[in-house]
């Protein structure tokens, strides 16, 4: 199960919790639908740590954010020939989008920074592509105007999508939203399970076989893949065979997220730069969704923003 921190601002007093409250521990501190019932309780909660469940929605949306937040469109490939960078072209109609489906836009650089979340209201193949008009932290939408270029990115399953679009329509009635041009190609990247990316992750490590010594100790999660580590260590963490329990955190896109997994020692070998290390092959052992998200989430980050970074 994933976790991220609960903000002072998400806490009512009087009100009941619309999410259970756990420690970093995942121990419940407060259940869904319970009532904190004064400003003191809450601010010790807050002070001992606080988080919340992070939920598939918002743990896709977090991932989706993060890792085609630097997919742009590039030069055009031949069609359907995938590049070293594993970037390949679509059809519009590739990408199996569905209305309400939430999209990502980057508007011209003069205009904002910032990145925006829509949902697409519809599409007639070869015609036009229909979004909500994105709106900023103020409330206010965004002042796009027609003939502006826009870059639209979507995360689907195991991929990431980018097009550049064409403002042609700009509609305030009966409510605000945009026509967009058609994108003729697709720019997507293909993101396979097995892809490792290396990490430089510090982890609290318990081995939990019978005969096993119970205190916690330490390892550094130096490559990650979305079903297995290689956890370095100064001393062995467990023979092979023996089962253990990772504890870390990583941030994506502003969120920690603390994950609590459970590993098989799949092999025990010599660090190949560092003779005073001990590195540990391990696999993930029934993963959580949450939590396959979240490493999802890592994996495609660490690949489009730091390709040098695959093991």
């Amino acid at each position: 199960m994933g976790l991220m921190p609960v903000t002072q601002e998400e806490i009512s007093i009087g009100v009941p919790m619309p999410w259970a409250i756990y420690d970093q521990n995942h121990t419940l501190l407060v259940a869904q639908g319970e009532i904190i019932r004064s400003q003191e309780q809450a601010e010790t909660l807050l002070t001992q740590g606080a988080f919340r469940k992070l939920s598939w929605e918002n743990a896709a949306e977090n991932m989706g954010t993060a890792a085609i937040e630097e997919l742009a469109p590039a030069q055009p490939l031949e069609a359907g020939k995938e590049t070293k960078s594993h970037t390949a072209t679509f059809s519009f109609e590739d990408i199996k989008l569905r209305v309400g489906d939430r999209l990502q836009i980057q508007p011209p650089s003069n205009l904002s920074q910032d990145r925006f979340l829509v949902k697409l209201i519809g599409y007639v193949p070869g015609a036009t592509l229909l979004i909500t008009t994105p709106v900023g932290d103020n409330g206010l939408r965004l002042a796009l105007m027609e003939g502006e270029t826009i870059v639209v990115r979507s995360f689907s399953g195991q991929n990431v999508f980018g097009f550049s679009a064409t403002i042609e329509r700009v509609c305030k009635i009966p409510f605000d939203y945009l026509h967009l041009s058609y994108p003729a190609e697709v720019r997507g990247i293909v993101i396979r399970k097995s892809h490792r990316v290396k990490t430089n992750i510090i982890a609290t490590v318990q081995n939990v076989s019978p005969d096993a010594p119970q205190e916690p100790m330490s390892g550094l999660i130096s490559n990650l893949s979305a079903d297995g580590a290689a956890v370095d260590a100064r001393r062995e963490l467990g023979k092979k065979g023996s089962e253990l329990t990772l504890v870390f955190r990583i941030t994506l896109h502003n969120v920690e997220a603390y994950l609590k997994i459970k590993v098989l020692v799949r092999a025990v070998l010599e660090h190949e730069t560092n003779a005073e290390l001990i590195r540990h092959g391990v696999e993930f052992l029934n993963i959580q969704p949450n939590d396959n998200v979240i490493l999802q989430s890592m994996i495609y980050q660490q690949m489009i923003e730091n390709p040098h970074n695959l093991a």
